[in-house]
């Protein structure tokens, strides 16, 4: 026979009923939204994931004391706010390239990898589906998980980017946050003034992207794939805008313009024609693409996942993360075999 816990904290049979739901009842419809707003507070999905364990761990060792001041899903995301926080001190912000302040690489020079610094990583869209019901709720947290934005996220000190998430992305009043992170309603006004003056200057907003594709931007991904695949410079080019960004965690760079990326992809980049097929996959709420590498057998193995931000129909931006750890964590196949993509 099951055993519950009632609000008093008294085991009670699982025949006995309550007025209380039992902890996985009242709380594991919120995962996938704590999931979200653990990886805007880290910048990393897998840390991410293990602070949501260690919220609801926290979290059922206190439900008996539970009093429903508040509704359960504000209760956990005042404990996930707080587990963030504690884990993110005295750690370094997790950037992209483009925010560790360098200018922009000449991409006739030698790529540069630094394992020193603690990149940010991409999300898998099923792990940050919005499980909220309110429309308005979903647009926001949907946008608000959009790689710019959590890039930005990153330069804000700890207690500002929780400040700017529970007011902006969940809508919080002041006092609901000044309670979550005892602290004053005067402070926290402050804390999210300079937190939005700080991404004024990065020119991020959450809804400065659009969140769906119509059919023309299909068209330029399914293009893009192509291009890759040929490895037709000039087609790559011809689908970026003229100021697009390129960037490739671990290495320190990042490049500047569709003719200095074409340069990168021409002369950096190993692969041949029919030598790098590209998976489908989605990222932050952006198009994604698994980027395998043809091997001397003539299989293919995971090179990069690049995370595509558009402007229309064009690629504004792309992020290849070189990390081929990643492809597990979404999904993708650890290899493809040789004869993949003959047809293509």
């Amino acid at each position: 026979m099951t055993q519950v816990r009632d609000r008093r904290g008294l085991e009670t049979a699982d025949d006995v009923t309550s007025e209380v739901p039992d902890f996985p009842e009242a709380t594991d419809g919120f995962r996938r939204e704590l999931t979200a707003h653990c990886y805007r507070m880290t910048g990393s999905i897998h840390d991410a994931e293990d602070l949501v364990q260690e919220t609801y761990l926290r979290a059922w060792r206190a439900y008996a004391a539970f009093e429903g001041r508040s509704s359960v899903r504000t209760w956990l995301y005042r404990i996930a706010t707080n587990v963030c926080l504690t884990a993110l001190e005295g750690k370094d912000r997790r950037p992209l390239p483009t925010g560790l302040g360098a200018p922009a690489s000449d991409p006739g020079e030698a790529v540069i990898e630094s394992a020193e610094v603690s990149w940010l990583e991409p999300a898998p869209d099923p792990l940050l589906a919005a499980e909220a019901t309110d429309p308005a709720t979903i647009v926001a947290q949907r946008e608000s998980i959009r790689l710019a934005f959590v890039a930005a996220l990153q330069h804000l000190p700890a207690r500002q980017r929780a400040v700017l998430i529970l007011r902006d992305v969940l809508r919080w009043k002041a006092s609901e946050v000044a309670q979550a992170l005892e602290s004053s309603e005067a402070a926290v006004n402050s804390a999210l003034q300079r937190a939005h003056a700080q991404l004024a200057k990065a020119n991020v907003t959450q809804d400065s992207v659009d969140t769906d594709l119509d059919a023309a931007q299909q068209v330029l991904l399914d293009r893009y794939v192509k291009a890759f695949w040929e490895k037709d410079i000039s087609a790559i080019v011809s689908m970026l805008t003229r100021d697009a960004v390129w960037e490739m965690p671990p290495f320190t760079g990042w490049y500047l313009g569709a003719h200095n990326i074409g340069r990168l992809i021409d002369t950096q980049c190993p692969g041949g024609q029919h030598d790098m097929p590209m998976v489908t996959t989605r990222a932050n709420g952006q198009p994604a693409f698994g980027l395998y590498m043809r091997q001397a057998d003539g299989t293919f193995e995971p090179f990069h996942l690049q995370v595509l931000t558009l402007d229309g129909t064009r690629v504004s931006h792309v992020a290849a993360f070189f990390d081929p750890a990643l492809f597990a964590t979404f999904g993708l196949p650890a290899s493809l075999p040789a004869d993949y993509g003959r047809e293509t």
